[in-house]
């Protein structure tokens, strides 16, 4: 089934960001019908399901409706400049070996067709962490660095007088949106320190300073 919800890339933008979300319903079936539903106007490049079918909505070279208000970096046009991806899962479960080789066989053709670096691979969390949670704490974003599709943050040594000052200040080199540190610091860590919970450490400045000085936004 191709998605109605589409529109041209604006100022004719390539894709240079890949945003991973989960569907949040009960089963494939359901959100296939929810994306392309033209009454709801929401869409993404691909689904794939939990048996590893991946079916194609919308076709690259457009604009699909996944990403809402949000921003990465400079980029405040999400949905102009990104490939989106929905996993079928209802947002608690882990994710399923065969969709997860699924992915990481899509991604593959993807940064390879657009010339998408790994560090532009990315959640919905990381863009929207105000109102967005997936691919949540159960997707294995390690299991894309070791493939090279995706970044793992290491730590760096650092010296701080002023731990969340600085520790915003990375989050936001990183490519995180002008939001409070209480608002950054739970998406940063759905991405990086998965399942830790507690206050801003100097683990997580560690971790982002990393980041920022090796993966700077654009």
């Amino acid at each position: 089934m191709t998605s109605p919800n589409f529109g041209p890339r604006r100022e004719n933008a390539r894709p240079d960001l890949v945003v991973i979300h989960y569907t949040a319903m009960a089963d494939c079936a359901a959100a296939e019908r929810t994306l392309c539903n033209p009454e709801l106007e929401v869409s993404a490049h691909y689904l794939i399901s939990e048996g590893g079918e991946v079916i194609q909505l919308v076709p690259e070279d457009q604009r699909a409706w996944h990403a809402g208000a949000g921003q990465w970096g400079s980029v405040t046009d999400v949905n102009s400049r990104s490939i989106g991806i929905e996993l079928s899962n209802i947002g608690t479960a882990p994710f399923a070996a065969k969709q997860m080789d699924a992915l990481e066989d899509l991604l593959r053709g993807i940064v390879d067709r657009w010339d998408v670096r790994p560090e532009r691979v990315i959640g919905h969390s990381d863009l929207a962490p105000h109102r967005k949670i997936d691919p949540g704490a159960r997707f294995d974003w390690n299991r894309l660095a070791r493939q090279g599709l995706a970044i793992r943050a290491a730590e760096t040594e650092v010296a701080t007088d002023d731990l969340e000052g600085d520790l915003l200040n990375a989050l936001r080199n990183v490519g995180y949106a002008d939001h409070p540190l209480g608002v950054l610091l739970p998406a940063f860590r759905l991405r990086h320190r998965q399942r830790y919970d507690g206050p801003a450490d100097l683990t997580d400045l560690r971790l982002a300073s990393y980041l920022a000085e090796t993966y700077p936004a654009l």
